[in-house]
């Protein structure tokens, strides 16, 4: 079977409708396109992230990387639906995490380690995937709970390089604001 269909050779992809399950052609500048984009550039940095981690975060980023396959599916046409006990174990995540971590009251810089400096880098991929949902949540139903999940991705994802960090005895360097 041959990789390429040249199908998309005019500016234009497939994909399925979740209504009459038959194949609907989409531009690829399409808001919807645009987010199925914005997930798949996200998944493959984390896929970046987890080549060079320790086997705790590989396990923690293969389960979001699941999570965004099936986000993109649902975007996609697929007939899912997003659960939210995927947010709730985000937010167990988190809450465990912040309680060792030191409060801060400023903006932290991103930074740091090299897989703390991409995680915050992956947690701006967040929100602009985030960005592009909500655009097209704008234009057309989307699971709420697929919104939610990827607000909480973005909050895991800048507490894991806080984390990650912190681990590696890394000072934070924080913005006051102009001085």
């Amino acid at each position: 079977m041959a990789i390429y269909t040249k199908q998309g050779d005019k500016g234009q992809t497939t994909l399925y409708s979740d209504k009459s399950a038959s194949k609907v052609v989409v531009k690829k500048s399409a808001v919807k396109i645009n987010a199925i984009g914005a997930i798949d550039e996200t998944n493959s940095y984390l896929g970046i992230i987890s080549s060079n981690s320790e086997q705790k975060i590989k396990e923690e980023i293969e389960k979001i990387q699941k999570n965004l396959f099936t986000i993109g599916a649902i975007i996609a046409g697929a007939d899912l639906h997003f659960n939210s006990i995927k947010t709730k174990h985000l937010e167990r995540q988190i809450d465990e995490i912040l309680e060792t971590l030191p409060v801060v009251k400023h903006f932290v810089l991103p930074g740091g380690t090299s897989i703390g400096a991409q995680l915050y880098y992956a947690r701006t991929l967040v929100r602009k995937t985030e960005r592009v949902v909500v655009a097209l949540s704008e234009k057309e139903k989307i699971d709420s709970q697929v919104l939610v999940y990827i607000n909480r991705l973005s909050d895991y994802l800048y507490i894991l390089a806080r984390t990650v960090n912190h681990n590696h005895k890394i000072t934070e360097k924080v913005w006051q604001g102009a001085k």
